[in-house]
């Protein structure tokens, strides 16, 4: 497990360069039958991109679980935990600091999360569905590395996260990449003076909701 800039594996197959320049936006409309993390789960800090592997956690509302996934995570690891509680915190600024310290690639909490202000400051993006200063004990014995369920989705250890196994990575990347370089041009265009009309066959597809023909609201440049 190591950072994709040396070329290495990271907690499996290695991740493809090209996934870097890429936004969960555009693999969403490159394939949306694609797994996306829940909605409720909210970043800490805004603009920082999360690009690994996953290492799952079930909690259970403990502490050691955690302790025992991030233990097992490398640089370009993203930490996932079902936190199994959203009464209690199972991660705050001591688990989040070891984790820039490893290099890892963020965290994803399916619970709570404490020490918010320092969270927010770390350069690392962590997900979660909240805050509480109350932290859960420490006494289960830890269950790691199994598949697990962030609200109504699976996620699988090494799987990429928007969330993507291997083949579904493959398979979306191209799509994805021209989808990014066609949007790129587009709001290049508008920054120059173009409206977005200009490039939307809106007032057609309008037209044919109207009279109830079939028709797709698409782009007009390639």
């Amino acid at each position: 497990m190591t950072n994709l800039e040396d070329g290495r594996p990271v907690n499996g197959r290695e991740i493809p360069p090209r996934a870097w320049q890429l936004d969960a936006a555009s693999l969403s409309d490159a394939n949306k039958a694609l797994r996306i993390l829940p909605r409720e789960l909210r970043p800490y800090s805004n603009g920082i991109r999360m690009v690994g592997r996953a290492v799952t956690v079930t909690a259970s509302a403990d502490l050691v679980p955690v302790l025992a996934g991030l233990q097992q995570c490398g640089a370009g690891d993203i930490l996932v935990v079902d936190a199994g509680t959203t009464e209690h915190a199972v991660l705050g600024e001591l688990f989040a600091t070891e984790a820039v310290r490893r290099g890892m690639a963020g965290i994803v909490v399916y619970g709570l999360c404490r020490d918010t202000a320092t969270l927010a400051k770390l350069p690392i993006p962590i997900y979660s569905l909240g805050t509480t200063p109350r932290a859960v004990g420490a006494t289960r014995l830890p269950v790691t590395q199994e598949a697990i369920r962030l609200g109504d989705v699976e996620v699988r250890p090494g799987e990429f996260l928007v969330v993507l196994n291997d083949a579904e990575l493959d398979a979306a990347l191209q799509t994805a990449e021209a989808i990014q370089r066609r949007e790129g041009a587009i709001r290049s265009a508008i920054q120059d003076g173009t409206s977005l009309f200009e490039q939307l066959n809106f007032a057609e597809h309008l037209d044919d909701l109207q009279a109830g023909r079939p028709s797709a609201l698409t782009f007009t440049v390639e």
